[in-house]
Formats: C-alpha cells, sequence, structure tokens
C-alpha cells in the first residue's frame, strides 16, 4: 500500500522526486545515476550453506562453495523451518533467529551489501542439523539396503543396460537394467551434492564412471532393475603430497602415475582422513595379486578386476573379508584429520570431483596414511580402492 502510494505521488510529480520528510527535489541526471549505482549495489541475492557461527543478529554462513559470508537478519526477516526434502513450504512452520544452531542448513533470501561479503537478510528458509542427519540416515540405510556400486564397465544403450563392475558373481560384474521410469541423475562436474545432481540421460553415462543404483537385485546378483541411478565422473589420484597452501585450503600432490602436480581444494563437505597403521596395512594385503600374477602399479585410467580387491565388496557381499568389511563402513569409522594435519610428503589417495575452467577440483575423499598401499605390489590404484565409497556417501542425501 505503501509503494502504491509513493508511486502514485511520483506519477502526480513527473518532474520532481519524492524524499523524506515530503520534501521534494527537482530531478536530475545525478539523482537518476545515484539511484541506479544504490539498486545495483543492492542486488537481490540467495545463499545456500551450513551455519558456521551465530553473534548476535549475525550469522556467519558457510557457502558450499567453500567461502564464508555474513547473513545480516532484520527486525523483519521472516524465519521458518522446513523438513529436508520438501518441494513447498506448506508444512514450514515460524521460528526465531535463537533457534537457529550451528550445523543447520539455509536458503537466505535478501539483498547484498559490503561488496558482496554481507547479505541483508528478508527471510530464511531453515533445514536443522537434527532433521538432515535423520534423513540421511533414511536415505543411506535405503541406498545400502536396496543399492550396488562400482565403475561402469560398459553401456549398452539400444538394450538399455549398463554393466557395474562389481565383486558380486565371481568378478562377472551386474548388468543395471534401466526402465521408463527409472529416475537417471548426473553430479555436476564441480559438485558432489545430491541436490546438485540433475536429471540426465543415459547416454551421458560412459565406462570409467562411477554409479550407484537402488532398486531390486537378482538372487545371483549378476541382475538389477534399477528404480534410480546416479553416476558421475569424479578424479581419482594417488601420490604424495607437495605443498599445503592452509589460508587457501588447497593441496597440491605429485600424481604417483603421471608424475605431474595436482591441486584440490578442501571445502567443507571433504572428508579428511587417515588410515591407521594396521588397517593400511590390511588392506595393502588384501589387495596383493594371486601367485603368479604381474605385479605393477596400474596406469592411469586403467582399472583392475574387482577380484584384486575383495575390500571393494558391496554391502551384504559374502565375499567381503572378515578384516575390513564393506569400505564405506569401514573407512566411516576412520579418525577424521584437519588439512593443519596433513604434511609434506605424506602419501595419500584422493576422490576429487572434475573441476570446471572456473571452479577448481575438489576433494571428497581425502586419505592419508596410505604408504602401505602406495608400496604393495598391486597398490597405488585409488579408483579401484575407493569407487565403493565414492557415491555410496551422498546418494540420496539431498536436503
Amino acid at each position: 500500500m505503501i509503494r502504491r502510494k509513493r508511486l502514485l505521488l511520483e506519477l502526480s510529480i513527473p518532474a520532481m522526486v519524492i524524499v523524506a520528510g515530503l520534501t521534494a527535489v527537482p530531478f536530475t541526471r545525478a539523482n537518476s545515476v545515484a539511484a541506479e549505482t544504490e539498486q545495483a549495489s543492492q542486488k537481490t541475492v540467495r545463499p545456500v550453506g551450513a551455519v558456521k557461527a551465530v553473534r548476535g543478529n549475525t550469522i556467519l554462513l558457510a557457502l558450499d562453495s567453500g567461502s564464508d559470508i555474513d547473513v545480516i537478519v532484520q527486525d523483519s526477516t521472516r524465519i521458518i523451518r522446513t523438513a529436508p526434502g520438501q518441494n513447498d513450504l506448506k508444512g514450514a512452520t515460524p521460528i526465531q533467529l535463537a533457534d537457529v544452531q550451528v550445523g543447520d542448513r539455509i536458503l537466505v533470501r535478501g539483498t547484498s551489501i559490503s561488496g558482496d561479503k554481507s547479505v541483508a537478510a528478508s527471510s530464511l528458509i531453515v533445514m536443522t542439523r537434527t532433521d538432515i542427519a535423520e534423513r540421511q540416515a533414511r536415505n543411506r540405510e535405503d541406498w545400502q539396503k536396496r543399492g550396488v556400486g562400482g565403475l561402469v564397465s560398459a553401456v549398452d544403450l539400444t538394450s538399455k543396460t549398463i554393466t557395474l563392475s562389481t565383486s558380486h558373481a565371481g568378478g562377472k560384474g551386474t548388468a543395471i537394467h534401466v526402465a521408463n521410469g527409472t529416475i537417471l541423475r548426473r553430479y555436476a562436474p564441480d559438485s558432489t551434492r545430491f541436490d546438485d545432481a540433475t536429471i540426465a540421460p543415459l547416454d551421458q553415462i560412459k565406462p570409467g564412471d562411477q554409479l550407484r543404483a537402488r532398486g531390486t537385485r537378482s538372487a545371483d546378483g549378476t541382475e538389477f532393475d534399477a528404480v534410480e541411478i546416479v553416476s558421475g565422473s569424479f578424479r581419482h589420484i594417488a601420490g604424495t603430497i607437495a605443498a599445503i597452501d592452509a589460508n587457501k585450503n588447497t593441496v597440491s600432490i605429485t600424481d604417483l602415475a603421471t608424475k605431474k602436480l595436482v591441486v584440490v581444494k578442501i571445502v567443507a563437505d571433504s572428508q579428511i582422513r587417515k588410515l591407521p597403521p594396521m588397517i593400511a596395512q590390511r588392506l595393502a594385503m588384501s589387495s596383493k595379486p594371486t601367485p603368479g600374477t604381474a605385479q605393477r602399479v596400474p596406469s592411469t585410467g586403467e582399472r583392475r578386476s574387482p577380484r584384486a580387491n575383495p575390500m571393494g565388496a558391496t554391502p551384504g557381499d559374502a565375499s567381503a573379508p572378515t578384516t575390513g568389511g564393506d569400505l564405506q563402513q569401514m573407512l566411516s569409522r576412520v579418525p577424521a584429520v584437519t588439512i593443519a594435519e596433513l604434511h609434506k610428503g605424506d602419501a595419500v589417495m584422493v576422490v576429487a570431483t572434475q573441476g570446471t575452467a572456473t571452479n577448481e577440483s575438489r576433494a571428497i575423499m581425502f586419505l592419508s596414511g596410505v604408504e602401505p598401499l602406495l608400496t604393495s605390489p598391486n597398490g597405488g590404484d585409488a579408483a579401484t580402492l575407493l569407487s565403493p565409497w565414492d557415491l555410496a556417501s551422498s546418494s540420496g542425501e539431498g536436503e
């Protein structure tokens, strides 16, 4: 109503501009430029991220891109809570700023200020850390119970069949059947968030991609009718740390296979873990080739047979060794470390996004303490070792 009245006043005095105190001043080009400049500096933005800290009426928000931004909560800011996975705000409930906690994810709507370093919020849509954790736990359980994952070895567009390298059926692989109703998602080149995965056609899946499917498996494990598939192309790096830039959160790694330097960025979602010596030794032993097989480090892009790595067994596979079981579950119990605990010369295995021309490669799983694996006869293959983990950790966990 106020805006409408102001508009009517402005229309009734075309050569004047209404200002505070009911004072009118002549309209000039300088006034126009100043107004346009002010409007441009207050552009509407919608940042998304996790709450890092709450100080007074300011929320420090860790953006998914890896940077931080201050969110200024005003008296007029509307704050509502919604459940993860909801497509609308019909069930959302109003909450107070005091209810927002560290770890909650929020979508901010507002105007940027201070050169895009801050946002004056008009509304906050909050998903609590507890709600997200509960939903992720349910989704993880469902993907593990009804899921299969591994490296794509072939794609037949005619029969709509994807051949997946797994340890089922004596290493014969699994035929993933895609029906008309199967949901196909593809991870973005610079993200591993399920929410960033977009609907993509079957022909985008290529050999060498990593894939996770949810559906119904045949009794012998060789056939799988998929109701949902998420796939992506990731970088696998095995080598030693050449340099660490804590200010930029980047780690430079000398790749074991190519001898080239690779730079990966550590972001909020990156999992940095260090293998205890005993577990590293067990993994190295399990990756040793059987007598009579060649002992060498696989070249870049080469894939070993899943049988060469029994640790790659999918959940429930009887072939999984008793020393480790499912690698995903084992890695979840491995101690987490920070970038400050990494050192130059450390041996590491990394799964990272492909990156784009504007976004550098981001670490998904950063595993240190892998010296026994890199020096074992059949070690150094990060793709085979970590492929069961890559997508299983994030599939179905979109907020």
